[in-house]
C-alpha cells in the first residue's frame, strides 16, 4: 500500500480518494454531505433529484438542491425515464451549480421504479442508451452512472451496459453488487465488477456490503475497481470515509472515535438539520441520524426511546448534550 493518496479523475476533477459517499435518498442531504466532507471525505454525491420539470420548485426538489459553501466537486443526481427530461435536468442543475451530474440507474425502490426510472431501466438498454446519450450530450461538464448488475440473477447485464456507458462518454461508473430484485437482501457479488472492468477503461466503483476500510481493500484486491462508493455503512458513522482512505493509503487503521467525539459530532449533525430544515422538520428528520449513531454504543436503549418521542428541538438537543455528559453504564461482564 502507497503513503500517497492515490488520485481518482472524474473528467477534470482529479480527487485524492478511492472512497465515495454514495447518494442516498433522505440520507445524503447537505448537512450529511458538509459532515463528512468536514471529517475527510472528499467526494458525495447527492440526494437523487426528479428529473420532471413539474417537481422542479418543491420544497423536496429545493433542498435538495441546496449547495452553498459546499466543497467541490458539487455532484448531483438525477433520476428520472424520460431521456429529454433527464437532458433538461443535466442543464438546469449545472445552471444551478453542479459539477458533475451523475445518473441514477441503481435505484430499487419500488415509488422509483413503478415509473420505470432507477434500476427499472436496466431491462430496456435501448432506452438505456438513448438517456446516456442524451445527457451527456447537454453538458460539458462529467456525467456519470450508477447502476446495479441487472435486473434479477438471470438477466445480468451490466457488461453490456458498461459498454453502452463507456460509448456515450460515461466518465466514471458505480456498481453495486446486486441485482434490481434483490433490492438490500442477500450478500453483494464482485465477479460480475471484475468482468465489467476487465471489459471497459473507464472508471469503475464498487459499492455494497463494504463496511470497513477491510472489507473495502478485499472488494479492490477482488475487482481491481478504481474505488469504492459507500452508503448505509457510513449511516451514524461519518467518520468511516476517511478511515477506509487512510488505511488503503497507508495499511494502518486510524482510531475509532471516543464517546466524546461520537457525543460532539452528532450534536453538530443534528444542529445543522435543524438550520437547514427548520426546527420542527429538522428534529424529525434528525431521528433516524440519533438512533444510528446511538446504535453504536451500549445502553442507548433508553434514550433512544426518549429522543423519538420529543416533538421540541432545542429539547432534543439538550438531551444529547446531557446524555453524552453522563458517565456511561459499564458493560456486564
Amino acid at each position: 500500500m502507497s503513503d500517497s493518496p492515490a488520485i481518482l479523475q472524474i473528467g477534470d476533477h482529479h480527487l485524492a480518494t478511492r472512497c465515495l459517499v454514495a447518494p442516498m435518498a433522505g440520507v445524503t442531504d447537505q448537512p450529511f454531505r458538509l459532515l463528512c466532507k468536514q471529517l475527510g471525505a472528499r467526494y458525495a454525491v447527492s440526494e437523487m433529484v426528479s428529473a420532471d420539470p413539474r417537481l422542479r420548485n418543491t420544497r423536496k426538489s429545493l433542498l435538495r438542491r441546496q449547495h452553498h459553501q459546499e466543497p467541490a466537486p458539487i455532484a448531483v443526481q438525477i433520476a428520472g425515464a424520460d431521456a429529454d427530461f433527464l437532458a433538461e435536468a443535466a442543464r438546469y442543475n449545472v445552471a444551478h451549480g453542479a459539477q458533475i451530474i451523475d445518473i441514477n440507474m441503481g435505484c430499487p425502490a419500488k415509488k422509483v421504479c413503478k415509473k420505470a426510472a432507477g434500476s427499472a431501466l436496466l431491462a430496456d438498454e435501448r432506452l438505456v442508451g438513448k438517456i446516456l446519450n442524451a445527457v451527456t450530450c447537454a453538458v460539458d461538464i462529467p456525467v456519470t452512472l450508477k447502476i446495479r448488475t441487472g435486473i434479477d440473477p438471470a438477466n445480468i447485464n451490466a457488461v453490456r451496459i458498461a459498454r453502452l456507458a463507456q460509448q456515450a462518454g460515461i466518465q466514471m461508473l458505480t456498481i453495486h453488487g446486486r441485482t434490481r430484485a434483490q433490492h438490500y437482501t442477500g450478500q453483494a457479488e464482485y465477479d460480475t465488477l471484475r468482468e465489467v472492468i476487465d471489459t471497459v477503461t473507464l472508471p469503475v466503483i464498487a459499492n455494497g456490503d463494504i463496511d470497513s476500510p477491510q472489507s473495502a481493500a478485499r472488494v479492490l484486491r477482488h475487482t481491481g475497481a478504481a474505488g469504492v462508493m459507500v452508503g448505509r455503512a457510513g449511516q451514524g458513522n461519518p467518520w468511516l470515509y476517511a478511515q477506509i482512505d487512510h488505511y488503503l493509503n497507508t495499511g494502518q487503521q486510524l482510531p475509532a472515535p471516543d464517546r466524546h467525539q461520537i457525543g460532539q459530532t452528532l450534536l453538530m449533525h443534528v444542529q445543522a438539520l435543524h438550520r437547514f430544515y427548520g426546527d420542527q422538520q429538522g428534529l424529525r428528520v434528525a431521528r433516524k441520524h440519533i438512533g444510528w449513531y446511538l446504535d453504536t454504543l451500549p445502553d442507548s436503549q433508553a434514550i433512544k426511546q426518549s429522543l423519538v418521542r420529543i416533538d421540541d428541538a432545542v429539547r432534543q438537543c439538550h438531551l444529547i448534550e446531557q446524555w453524552f455528559a453522563s458517565e456511561p453504564v459499564p458493560m456486564a461482564a
